[in-house]
């Protein structure tokens, strides 16, 4: 079975992460140009994710550092931020 290379797929994560993140700001510019109570609860709601989803990222990578594998802890706080990215950019295209 082919087993890749653990960088090179975590370097497409993040290139992956970039893509996505990028979606995610002109969607929540969007938003937040459009002004009022919703404008504000989505500023309020990203600063409240941030601080979360760093918390959790820590998390993962002081598990994976415990691991022994030096590449665990970095992919399991990619695949976290992947996956918050994208919940976030389903929800906001929605919305728009």
């Amino acid at each position: 079975m082919f087993n890749p290379n653990p960088w090179l797929k975590l370097s497409m994560d993040a290139f992956w992460l970039g893509a996505e993140s990028s979606q995610v700001v002109a969607l929540r510019m969007m938003k937040l140009a459009g002004g009022g109570a919703g404008a504000a609860a989505e500023a309020q709601r990203m600063v409240a994710e941030k601080v979360s989803a760093a918390m959790a990222a820590q998390t993962e990578l002081a598990l994976g550092a415990m691991s022994g594998s030096p590449h665990a802890g970095p992919t399991k706080a990619m695949a976290l931020y992947r996956r918050r990215v994208r919940a976030n950019r389903r929800r906001l295209a929605r919305e728009v």
